[in-house]
């Protein structure tokens, strides 16, 4: 096997792991909260929703790190760090003990993301860079396809067997690069990462998140729901004016001058509140009114991501024909129709084929249709050596709107006992997936750029430069 994708099959098996935690726990949400009775749905949804958010606001300062440090050590650190976390969070004695090892999880995570691209690309040509990119994404795509029906297995053991998992896959990941991976610096400066601004951008999503799942509980009118929304306003006030003044900021405001980057950044937010809330929905509709086993829910919910791979393949080999606009916008109305079919057909009897599987499968088909025209949006805004600092800001947002997915979804339906319960969920849903396509609808027409940040072959750097920055 030639160098690079030796290098490749190496940094697959982090960004697999650290994705594979994304989805995996959703499955076997349902048995952890019979494990720790007493807690809440809304207080044991931060399993979820600390691991998302710590993920999101750490992956750009995290990535810097390692340009500073070296990208090699750096992979090979937050690899060893998340099989301590998984460890721990398989052992964890209560919901606070695994939230907190779940945090640990999510620091160790964000390395592994952004040093695994600029670990992968120095090993590529600059021609070859959009097949590898493609089939560094895919290897998060397979994550989501094998989530469900992994958890559901996994769990028939016991809940803690989702993390357990990782430590023996992690530790020959480490063995394995600390053999192939070559040490990659950036070329110049030292300055360290903005981290007060990732503390704000922490507290601006923590705040938010807290105000809206607890709104229920304490009235949306209360002081206490006022001021976690208050605070979330102001520590993202924060982040912005940080984010202007610093040299290396959490997020480069600077990339969101490109127009098809600003609204592919847009439509990842509005598209992935609304999947985080399709499947933690689907799970506890599946588990709670529905009263079928984890197993039997991660086999149902499996067809869904199983067909977005599909389509996502097949869709990236028409994308050059059809255009990026087309596909993502064909994609959010697919979205929309299956949360439709779901609001009008889930009722308190469990008709699993007639009701919840189609709208699954025709679910699966738009997202295997808007994922990687989101990408493709994206990319195609950016200059080659922006491409890492846009990936990460783009993956920052998608984990910032699956926090406030999960969020939305528990104080839509609380303890979901019904399945009535449901059918405002499945309408937030769609209503995320009709914004996306719209967005998607403002992209420029095939050929067209899509923004003014690209530059010619001639003025790319060469790769692993301090400018190719994860």
């Amino acid at each position: 096997m030639e160098r690079r994708w030796r290098t490749f099959a190496v940094v697959a098996v982090g960004v697999f792991l650290s994705s594979l935690d994304l989805f995996i726990v959703n499955v076997a949400f349902p048995d952890i909260a019979r494990d720790f009775r007493g807690t809440s749905t809304g207080d044991l949804s931060w399993v979820l929703n600390a691991y998302a958010i710590v993920y999101a606001a750490l992956l750009v300062p995290a990535g810097r790190l390692a340009d500073l440090l070296g990208r090699r050590r750096a992979y090979l650190a937050g690899l060893l760090g998340f099989v301590v976390a998984s460890a721990l969070c398989a052992a964890a004695p209560s919901a606070p003990a695994l939230v907190g090892a779940r945090v640990l999880q999510a620091a160790a995570a964000a390395l592994l993301l952004p040093t695994s691209l600029g670990l992968m690309l120095p090993e590529f040509d600059v021609a070859d860079y959009p097949v590898a990119i493609a089939a560094w994404a895919a290897v998060a795509g397979a994550a989501a396809a094998a989530g469900p029906p992994l958890g559901g297995l996994l769990v028939q053991l016991s809940w803690r067997w989702i993390f357990i998992v990782n430590i023996p896959i992690g530790l020959l990941s480490v063995a394995a690069g600390a053999r192939v991976l070559r040490e990659r610096r950036a070329g110049q400066g030292t300055s360290l990462p903005d981290l007060p601004g990732t503390a704000a951008l922490v507290g601006s999503v923590t705040a938010l998140v807290l105000g809206i799942v607890k709104a229920p509980d304490w009235g949306w009118a209360d002081v206490r729901t006022i001021a976690a929304v208050g605070a979330s306003a102001a520590l993202a006030a924060v982040v912005l004016t940080r984010s202007r003044r610093h040299p290396l900021p959490v997020l480069e405001l600077s990339i969101l001058r490109a127009r098809g980057f600003a609204i592919a950044s847009a439509a990842t937010f509005t598209f992935f509140a609304g999947f985080a809330a399709t499947l933690l929905a689907s799970v506890l509709l599946l588990t709670g009114p529905w009263g079928k086993s984890v197993l039997v829910a991660g086999l149902l919910i499996a067809p869904g991501p199983l067909a977005a791979a599909v389509i996502a393949i097949v869709g990236g080999l028409h994308a050059a024909r059809l255009g990026v606009r087309t596909l993502g916008v064909a994609g959010g109305v697919l979205y929309a129709a299956a949360a439709a079919w779901w609001a009008l057909r889930v009722s308190s009897a469990p008709h699993l084929a007639a009701d919840f599987l189609p709208g699954m499968i025709v679910a699966g088909i738009g997202v295997g249709l808007v994922t990687p025209s989101l990408t493709g949006a994206a990319v195609a805004s950016l200059a080659p050596d922006r491409l890492s600092a846009g990936i990460g800001a783009l993956t920052m947002f998608r984990q910032i709107a699956t926090a406030l997915g999960v969020a939305i979804l528990i104080a839509i339906v609380g303890s979901g006992a019904s399945a009535g319960a449901y059918r405002a969920a499945w309408l937030f849903i769609g209503a995320c997936a009709i914004a996306t396509s719209v967005l998607l609808g403002q992209l420029g027409a095939l050929g067209e750029p899509t923004g003014d940040l690209h530059l010619e072959r001639s003025e790319i750097p060469a790769a692993g430069s301090s400018t190719a920055r994860s």
